[in-house]
């Protein structure tokens, strides 16, 4: 029987929230005060009393330690009924007393209230007071009331037996308990909040009082006094808030809890309340911070922790108010970008090419390579040193394995690159940009780790200097060494005992004792584990664990450029090397190659033989396909001469690279230089001499400019006549319109087309055709466009016999900068500077069949590229040939000055890139 609303008249109303149900006649009630933290006051129900709960014993004889009947059912009544509830009360302390008395009331209304007490007592869970009081309406209204509740047999006065709690205070093998558990929800309530990650919980419906840490997590706690009391005097920010968060969620709530480790003697484990993990909502909230020693022990929810950590940071939110990721002050293009692969440097560090072509150094995170440990000394010895070769890649364990682990995985391959963190300077070491790298979605690091080939670095609890996958690599790391994988391993350790032929006196074993197998071998299988030109190579056979120098046969292929060292002076490369360099090394560093030795070099420290490419290409052929490499005399009595002679002609008839500048000989002249000496001699002394570059200007008009620093131009001469082509173009055009979709386009023929900016005709080459549209040029004015087919037309004959106005050209001597912010910068200023205007120009040379041409403003007397190179926009190209030798020079000059100042690309330093050292 519920009691009727009554409303209090004597007292005035008070208002709070209900914090936890003491006793069946006790509660806490937190007020809600304008201003200041909240206060609570303890209310003790007037004029009944309730059974009393069990306390914790101090001596197991203790009747304390055990609950009186009903007592908790009383108890549970209140805390289903009260606890987070808003509610209103009387209260007063009486004379000698020392504590309050007085009535809650629940409900919205204060005119429509209901009496907790009068509730309770007529369930029959508390005892009302009949001796030593004085006697009110409200006292009898309650004697009425229970008197009700005996008559209905209700509660105490039912033949039901009371719950006789059997209260486990401690655990005695609380690792046991928790396996008995399988990770499964226990259901449970928070019985006391010690701080925002602590707590205290009876477990049901076996009533085990645990101390549970919530795992994953740990919030702000408070320095305790000497007593081990909270120091009230010491404010740790934001300690106290975190524990009212939890209160508010959890106190005397009914919650689930996943046991999942065990520290000391306090449980590990996992609460959620009906919102989710309480866990989760602290972190972001920013009241918590991840740790990582109980996240391991959690078996799901690791990446949900982890997001709401990461919101916290970002909205800088309570514990985070003041941080700062460590990737802040790096730009898009260095914290994220994707590239190929093309060398692994060792276990944790790679190469990548990115799609401008510029190689980037990317370090794996929160990982390291295999290394060397230091065996202790006996008997005071010192470790002796290592020997004056050692080689770490073959003879650290597991370096060499974790090494082809990524070979094999990544490189050629396409890789997403994520920033985490930049290592900064340390022990002479430059700072590290330290990634997370994935392949097909798989993270590299971690199938590094899962398989023992790479540990784990041991961040600090408060160091975001890690992997963002961090809880993926401890996961991994855990089972690699319960499997005893790698180098986790206690036996079956690898050794490589690696024959080094590449250096005396065992380079000397190379003829006699190794080739004459290579020789009898079809192919032999290879590693290429250095480049150091575009046809010198250090090799790997497996097969034999040697490494070997290698030369490709058939072909000379320009010197590479050296830098100078503390053992020898810098060389300049010859024409290509560089180039022929980087074209071998992207297609074969580190790749697996087959070939076959045919013989040893002059000093028998090298083979020179022939490479295969993984698609069964010739590697010499191709470097001299594509205009590399030469044909070498030595190649005519190979099989492969004529596939190599077929090539350099192709090479020579395209003007490929080396033969940019190649003329077909004279047959007459070459005879009569053979059979005249002195005029030989003459004509040998005639090539020695400098030539001049030779100038003649000429007058035109820029119409477009590409972003590859090409533009296409007209001569001022040509304006007239062009202008009379387009007028009788459009007249034909008027007089006889084309019928629409009557003409077919092909690629590479000439048409008319509408522009779209004016309708009007021109005439145009199709370059491409695709899905109903075309992308065409406008051969009189350069510029080009994507138009749907039907605006394309047949160009009648008349209009066909014109040559194109337009000429295209590419600024002579200019090389972009690798940056593309720095391309388009480089773009936009050169079309500023040329674009609509009239110029002189002047052709330096041909290359690939494009004319190559300086620009000049008559009206300033400025050389266009020269001040493009002045202002930092551009560098100069290392063209070959004593014709443009001072004027190029004059280039580098004004460029080596731009680069002193830090004018335009130059503003950081040296943006060229670094070449390779050759080996030895």
């Amino acid at each position: 029987m519920s009691a009727a609303p009554q409303t209090p008249a004597v007292l005035p109303l008070k208002k709070g929230i209900v914090k936890q149900v003491l006793s069946g006649d006790s509660v806490i009630i937190r007020g809600q005060p304008k201003n200041g933290p909240p206060a609570e006051k303890q209310i003790n129900f007037s004029n009944v009393i309730a059974p009393k709960l069990a306390r914790r014993p101090t001596n197991p004889a203790d009747d304390s330690s055990k609950d009186e009947p009903w007592a908790w059912e009383s108890r549970e009544f209140l805390r289903r009924l009260l606890v987070g509830e808003e509610v209103f009360f009387q209260a007063e302390r009486k004379p000698n007393a020392t504590r309050d008395y007085g009535v809650v009331f629940l409900g919205k209304d204060p005119n429509n209230l209901s009496n907790v007490t009068e509730l309770a007592v007529s369930e029959g869970l508390l005892q009302v007071r009949r001796e030593g009081v004085r006697s009110t309406p409200e006292l009898q209204k309650l004697i009425e009331l229970e008197e009700q509740a005996k008559a209905q047999g209700k509660g105490r006065f039912s033949s039901q037996t009371p719950t006789q709690r059997s209260i486990v205070w401690s655990i005695e093998n609380p690792r046991h308990f928790v396996d008995l558990q399988s990770g499964k929800p226990i259901r449970a309530i928070i019985e006391h909040v010690r701080d925002g990650s602590t707590v205290r919980a009876f477990l049901l419906p076996g009533f085990q009082y645990v101390t549970l840490m919530i795992s994953g997590i740990r919030c702000p706690g408070f320095k305790l006094d000497t007593e081990g009391k909270p120091d009230p005097s010491v404010i740790v920010p934001y300690s106290e808030e975190a524990r009212f968060f939890v209160e508010s969620r959890l106190l005397q709530r009914d919650v689930e809890i996943i046991l999942e480790s065990v520290n000391n003697s306090n449980f590990v484990g996992t609460i959620l309340y009906p919102k989710g993990n309480i866990a989760e909502a602290l972190l972001r909230e920013g009241f918590a911070k991840c740790v990582d020693w109980s996240m391991a022990f959690m078996k799901s929810g690791v990446d949900k922790l982890r997001a709401a950590e990461r919101h916290a940071k970002t909205n800088r939110v309570r514990l985070w108010k003041d941080y700062q990721p460590p990737t802040a002050i790096y730009s898009g293009k260095e914290k994220d970008f994707t590239g190929t692969v093309f060398e692994i440097i060792s276990a944790d560090a790679i190469s990548v090419k990115t799609s401008n072509g510029q190689a980037k150094k990317v370090f794996l995170s929160s990982i390291r390579a295999p290394r060397e440990t230091g065996k202790p000394a006996e008997d005071d010895k010192p470790i002796p040193p290592k020997p004056k070769n050692f080689k770490p890649l073959y003879e650290i364990p597991w370096l060499f394995e974790a090494r082809e682990f990524l070979r094999k995985k990544l490189v050629g391959k396409t890789v997403k690159c994520q920033l985490d963190y930049v290592s900064p300077v340390r022990d002479n070491f430059p700072e590290k940009f330290c990634y997370t790298v994935t392949v097909s979605g798989t993270n590299v690091a971690e199938a590094l780790v899962s398989k023992g080939l790479a540990t784990l670095i041991r961040h600090r609890q408060d160091d975001d200097q890690r992997s963002s996958k961090y809880d993926d690599l401890l996961a991994a790391e855990a089972q690699a060494i319960k499997q005893q994988k790698g180098i986790h391993a206690k036996k079956d350790i690898p050794s490589h005992r690696i024959n080094d032929l590449t250096i005396a006196p065992d380079s000397s074993r190379i003829k006699h004792q190794y080739l004459p197998s290579w020789q009898r071998a079809l192919r032999t299988e290879a590693i290429v584990e250095f480049v150091a030109s575009g046809s010198r190579f250090r090799l790997f056979i497996p097969k034999e664990s040697c490494l070997v120098t290698f030369l490709l046969a058939g072909i000379t292929c320009p010197r590479t450029s050296r830098p100078t060292t503390d053992k020898q002076k810098g060389t300049e490369a010859e024409p290509f090397g560089d180039e022929a360099f980087n074209f071998v090394k992207e297609r074969i560093l580190q790749r697996d190659i087959s070939v076959h030795m045919d013989t040893t070099d002059k000093s028998g420290s090298a083979v020179i033989g022939w490479m295969w490419l993984e698609n069964n290409v010739n590697l010499s052929v191709l470097l001299v396909e594509e205009g590399y490499a030469a044909v070498h005399f030595t190649a005519e009595k190979s099989e492969y001469y004529r596939a190599l002679k077929a090539a350099e002609d192709q090479a020579k008839a395209t003007k490929k690279n080396r033969w940019a500048d190649w003329v077909e000989p004279d047959p007459a002249a070459e005879e009569l230089k053979n059979n005249e000496g002195g005029e030989s001699e003459l004509i040998e002394k005639d090539e020695k001499a400098p030539v001049e570059r030779k100038t003649k200007m000429e007058n035109i008009v820029v119409t477009e400019v590409t972003p590859e620093l090409h533009f296409f131009a007209q001569h001022t001469e040509s304006g007239p006549k062009l202008e009379q082509l387009m007028t009788k173009l459009r007249q034909d055009f008027k007089a006889s319109p084309p019928l629409t979709g009557s003409y077919n386009p092909r690629k590479g023929e000439l048409c008319a087309a509408k522009f779209s900016e004016d309708e009007e005709w021109y005439r145009a080459k199709i370059e491409n055709i695709s899905g109903g549209k075309a992308t065409i040029r406008y051969i009189d004015y350069g510029n080009s466009e994507i138009v749907p087919t039907p605006r394309l037309a047949i160009l009648p004959p008349a209009f066909t016999k014109d040559s194109a106005y337009a000429t295209e050209y590419a600024l002579a001597w200019a090389v972009l900068p690798i940056d593309e912010e720095d391309k388009q910068e480089a773009y936009k200023t050169f079309a500023q500077d040329v674009l609509n205007k009239t110029l002189q120009l002047n052709v330096e040379f041909t290359n690939n069949g494009l004319q190559n041409a300086t620009l000049h403003d008559p009206s300033t007397k400025t050389d266009i590229g020269r001040a493009l190179i002045q202002d930092g926009f551009i560098m100069v190209e290392k063209r070959p040939g004593r014709r443009f030798a001072k004027f190029v020079n004059e280039y580098k000059d004004i460029e080596q000055q731009a680069r002193k100042n830090h004018i335009g690309i130059w503003k950081y330093g040296d943006i060229s890139e670094d070449n390779a050292v050759e080996f030895g």
